[in-house]
């Protein structure tokens, strides 16, 4: 008589299924990894590329974010997008630990971002040029300008704080400060432009304290243009914290 063995302390995983624009990252980083796409080679458009994989262009957006958040993909400004040179190690990544979702990932990364732009303004305001002040008073203008427009205000928002990056005179903070603005913007979607852009206040209020970091680097007080930056990086997270959920 065969006795039917009973198997304890199993402990069994729910099946979750995969979202398209997973698919989709994969199939891509597939095509990296064999090398049909190569460091250099631009991708085709979105719109050509949701009719290749015959799948809504919102899942394309959101695969090629995920891969620009491993670091495979770079966007360039009226260019498109484009294969990295990498670090083969990042092929080993699962696409869906680029996305990053709960709150615990979100305060690291602001961590890593507040770390970055206070020792990145001090460098401005000792190093600044002409030619910087002028692209940091610019992005003051379109932000000033955008006030109820929540996409135009993000994008002055990460112009005036790339310029200051960039009026440090050190490329590879500048790298770094792009990697951070772009796992932002992808972490948080469009729920980070709505909270910060979308209510005139709350983007009033951004504007003035970029006001202030402006006219710090201006005059060039390192210690103040720190400690304004501190503020306006703890207000901006104060509010965004306030909508993300805690994990179950």
């Amino acid at each position: 008589m065969n006795e039917k063995n009973e198997v304890e302390n199993v402990e069994y995983k729910r099946i979750k299924p995969k979202k398209i624009y997973e698919e989709v990252a994969e199939t891509l980083l597939e095509n990296i990894k064999e090398g049909s796409l190569k460091p250099g080679d631009r991708l085709d458009s979105v719109q050509q590329l949701a009719e290749n994989f015959q799948v809504g262009r919102s899942a394309i957006r959101e695969a090629l974010s995920a891969l620009r958040a491993m670091g495979l993909l770079e966007m360039k400004q009226g260019e498109g997008t484009f294969v990295r040179e990498f670090n083969s190690d990042m092929l080993s990544l699962p696409v869906t630990s680029a996305v990053l979702m709960n709150k615990n990932d979100i305060e690291h990364l602001l961590e890593v971002r507040k770390v970055l732009e206070i020792g990145a303004v001090r460098a401005a305001a000792q190093k600044r040029t002409d030619a910087d002040l002028k692209q940091l008073s610019d992005s003051l203008e379109q932000m000033k300008g955008a006030f109820g427009n929540e996409e135009l205000g993000e994008k002055a928002d990460f112009a005036f704080h790339l310029a200051i990056a960039k009026a440090s005179q050190n490329p590879l903070l500048v790298k770094l400060m792009n990697n951070v603005s772009e796992m932002m913007i992808e972490t948080m979607k469009e729920t980070r432009r709505i909270w910060l852009y979308a209510e005139e206040k709350t983007a009033e209020r951004i504007y003035k304290e970029h006001q202030q970091i402006y006219e710090a680097i201006l005059s060039q007080h390192a210690e103040d243009a720190q400690h304004f930056m501190m503020s306006h990086l703890d207000n901006v997270e104060h509010v965004l914290m306030k909508y993300i959920p805690e994990e179950k």
